[in-house]
Protein backbone atom coordinates (compact mmCIF):
# COMPACT_ATOMS: atom_id res chain seq x y z
CA UNK A 1 0.00 0.00 0.00
CA UNK A 2 2.42 2.32 1.22
CA UNK A 3 4.82 1.95 -2.03
CA UNK A 4 1.84 1.64 -4.44
CA UNK A 5 0.52 4.62 -3.28
CA UNK A 6 3.46 6.90 -1.55
CA UNK A 7 0.85 7.32 1.64
CA UNK A 8 2.25 8.88 4.72
CA UNK A 9 0.40 7.94 7.68
CA UNK A 10 -0.88 10.81 10.61
CA UNK A 11 1.94 9.47 12.69
CA UNK A 12 4.45 10.19 9.82
CA UNK A 13 2.73 13.89 9.16
CA UNK A 14 1.52 14.54 12.30
CA UNK A 15 -1.46 17.67 12.95
CA UNK A 16 -1.89 20.01 9.78
CA UNK A 17 -1.00 23.63 11.51
CA UNK A 18 -3.64 25.18 9.13
CA UNK A 19 -6.23 23.44 11.04
CA UNK A 20 -4.77 24.26 14.43
CA UNK A 21 -3.77 27.61 14.12
CA UNK A 22 -3.32 28.60 17.86
CA UNK A 23 -1.52 25.21 18.26
CA UNK A 24 2.01 25.82 19.92
CA UNK A 25 4.55 24.46 17.47
CA UNK A 26 6.07 21.63 19.68
CA UNK A 27 2.10 20.26 20.07
CA UNK A 28 1.96 19.66 16.00
CA UNK A 29 4.75 16.84 16.11
CA UNK A 30 4.66 13.93 14.08
CA UNK A 31 4.58 10.79 16.36
CA UNK A 32 2.37 8.83 18.15
CA UNK A 33 1.25 7.38 21.16
CA UNK A 34 3.36 4.30 22.74
CA UNK A 35 1.81 1.94 25.93
CA UNK A 36 4.02 2.42 28.62
CA UNK A 37 3.73 1.01 32.00
CA UNK A 38 3.85 3.28 34.71
CA UNK A 39 6.69 3.55 36.81
CA UNK A 40 6.92 0.40 39.38
CA UNK A 41 6.34 2.75 42.55
CA UNK A 42 2.94 3.93 40.94
CA UNK A 43 -0.53 2.62 41.56
CA UNK A 44 -1.34 1.38 37.84
CA UNK A 45 -5.17 1.21 38.98
CA UNK A 46 -4.82 4.72 40.96
CA UNK A 47 -4.19 6.52 37.71
CA UNK A 48 -6.07 7.37 34.73
CA UNK A 49 -5.58 4.57 32.00
CA UNK A 50 -4.86 7.09 29.79
CA UNK A 51 -1.36 7.60 31.49
CA UNK A 52 -0.24 3.81 30.55
CA UNK A 53 0.07 5.74 26.90
CA UNK A 54 2.33 8.32 25.93
CA UNK A 55 3.28 10.16 22.97
CA UNK A 56 6.94 9.64 21.29
CA UNK A 57 7.57 11.85 18.88
CA UNK A 58 8.80 9.83 15.78
CA UNK A 59 7.05 7.10 16.54
CA UNK A 60 5.16 4.98 13.48
CA UNK A 61 4.36 2.22 11.64
CA UNK A 62 8.37 2.07 10.83
CA UNK A 63 9.38 3.25 14.11
CA UNK A 64 6.73 1.84 16.88
CA UNK A 65 8.21 2.47 20.03
CA UNK A 66 10.20 5.26 18.83
CA UNK A 67 12.49 6.99 16.14
CA UNK A 68 15.32 4.58 17.11
CA UNK A 69 12.87 1.53 16.73
CA UNK A 70 12.21 -0.34 13.65
CA UNK A 71 9.97 -3.03 12.28
CA UNK A 72 12.83 -5.09 10.91
CA UNK A 73 12.41 -8.78 12.34
CA UNK A 74 8.98 -7.82 12.58
CA UNK A 75 7.02 -7.63 9.07
CA UNK A 76 4.32 -10.27 9.90
CA UNK A 77 3.64 -8.29 13.08
CA UNK A 78 0.64 -6.51 12.76
CA UNK A 79 0.83 -3.04 12.26
CA UNK A 80 0.53 -0.38 14.87
CA UNK A 81 0.75 3.29 14.88
CA UNK A 82 -2.20 3.72 12.40
CA UNK A 83 -5.05 6.02 12.64
CA UNK A 84 -8.54 5.32 11.57
CA UNK A 85 -7.94 7.93 8.58
CA UNK A 86 -5.03 5.85 8.12
CA UNK A 87 -6.59 1.96 8.06
CA UNK A 88 -9.55 4.04 6.01
CA UNK A 89 -7.31 4.74 3.50
CA UNK A 90 -5.69 1.30 3.40
CA UNK A 91 -8.69 -0.47 2.93
CA UNK A 92 -10.34 2.06 0.25
CA UNK A 93 -6.72 1.26 -1.62
CA UNK A 94 -7.73 -2.73 -1.31
CA UNK A 95 -11.27 -2.03 -2.30
CA UNK A 96 -12.68 -2.54 0.63
CA UNK A 97 -14.42 -1.10 3.72
CA UNK A 98 -13.87 -1.12 8.06
CA UNK A 99 -16.42 -3.16 9.03
CA UNK A 100 -18.66 -2.15 11.58
CA UNK A 101 -18.27 -3.20 15.19
CA UNK A 102 -21.08 -5.63 14.75
CA UNK A 103 -19.52 -7.31 11.69
CA UNK A 104 -16.07 -7.98 13.23
CA UNK A 105 -18.06 -9.26 16.51
CA UNK A 106 -19.43 -11.68 14.33
CA UNK A 107 -16.12 -12.48 12.62
CA UNK A 108 -14.56 -13.17 15.49
CA UNK A 109 -16.78 -15.04 17.19
CA UNK A 110 -17.14 -17.14 13.94
CA UNK A 111 -20.99 -17.37 14.26
CA UNK A 112 -20.50 -18.99 17.81
CA UNK A 113 -22.85 -16.44 20.18
CA UNK A 114 -22.44 -15.81 23.90
CA UNK A 115 -19.10 -16.94 24.37
CA UNK A 116 -16.81 -15.83 27.22
CA UNK A 117 -14.10 -15.88 25.12
CA UNK A 118 -14.15 -15.90 20.89
CA UNK A 119 -13.07 -19.55 21.33
CA UNK A 120 -15.15 -20.61 23.95
CA UNK A 121 -15.87 -20.13 27.95
CA UNK A 122 -11.92 -20.70 29.45
CA UNK A 123 -9.62 -18.34 28.64
CA UNK A 124 -6.86 -21.12 28.92
CA UNK A 125 -8.35 -24.86 27.56
CA UNK A 126 -6.20 -27.40 28.11
CA UNK A 127 -3.48 -25.24 29.60
CA UNK A 128 -3.16 -23.18 26.15
CA UNK A 129 -3.26 -19.93 25.57
CA UNK A 130 -5.07 -19.25 21.85
CA UNK A 131 -4.43 -15.41 21.18
CA UNK A 132 -1.44 -13.47 22.79
CA UNK A 133 -2.52 -11.26 25.24
CA UNK A 134 -0.64 -9.63 28.69
CA UNK A 135 0.50 -11.97 30.81
CA UNK A 136 1.75 -11.04 34.37
CA UNK A 137 0.97 -7.99 36.31
CA UNK A 138 -1.16 -5.69 33.96
CA UNK A 139 -0.11 -3.20 33.27
CA UNK A 140 3.71 -3.04 34.75
CA UNK A 141 4.82 -6.92 33.89
CA UNK A 142 4.21 -8.80 30.41
CA UNK A 143 5.60 -12.33 31.48
CA UNK A 144 5.12 -13.33 27.69
CA UNK A 145 3.94 -17.15 28.99
CA UNK A 146 1.94 -17.07 25.77
CA UNK A 147 5.56 -17.11 23.82
CA UNK A 148 5.27 -13.24 23.24
CA UNK A 149 6.19 -9.91 25.19
CA UNK A 150 4.19 -6.94 22.85
CA UNK A 151 3.26 -7.97 19.63
CA UNK A 152 3.09 -11.92 18.02
CA UNK A 153 3.89 -12.57 14.22
CA UNK A 154 0.46 -12.83 12.59
CA UNK A 155 -1.29 -16.48 12.49
CA UNK A 156 0.66 -17.61 15.75
CA UNK A 157 -2.66 -18.86 17.10
CA UNK A 158 -5.31 -21.14 15.64
CA UNK A 159 -7.94 -19.86 13.27
CA UNK A 160 -11.45 -19.28 14.30
CA UNK A 161 -14.33 -21.11 13.16
CA UNK A 162 -14.41 -18.70 10.01
CA UNK A 163 -10.43 -19.08 9.69
CA UNK A 164 -10.21 -16.25 10.41
CA UNK A 165 -6.75 -15.77 12.66
CA UNK A 166 -6.27 -12.77 15.06
CA UNK A 167 -9.33 -11.82 16.01
CA UNK A 168 -8.42 -11.61 19.45
CA UNK A 169 -5.38 -9.93 21.39
CA UNK A 170 -2.16 -9.17 19.89
CA UNK A 171 -3.25 -5.39 18.64
CA UNK A 172 -6.76 -3.46 18.13
CA UNK A 173 -8.72 -3.46 15.78
CA UNK A 174 -10.32 -0.53 14.25
CA UNK A 175 -13.87 -0.95 12.58
CA UNK A 176 -16.21 1.98 11.53
CA UNK A 177 -18.42 2.24 14.61
CA UNK A 178 -18.32 2.19 18.12
CA UNK A 179 -19.87 -0.71 19.84
CA UNK A 180 -23.86 -0.25 21.17
CA UNK A 181 -25.54 -2.74 23.23
CA UNK A 182 -28.20 -2.50 20.41
CA UNK A 183 -26.67 -3.20 17.29
CA UNK A 184 -28.14 -6.92 17.57
CA UNK A 185 -31.74 -5.62 17.99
Amino acid sequence: FIEATGYKTFAETGPDPKQFPKAPKEALQAGSTVFTPPPEDLDPWGVDSWSWWKFVPGANWRHPLGPESSIEGKLDHPVVCISYADAEAYARWAGKRLPTEAEWERAARAGHEGRMYIWGQERKPDGRWLANCYQGTFPKTDTGEDGFQGTAPVKSFPPNDYGLYDMAGNVWEICSDYFRPDAYH
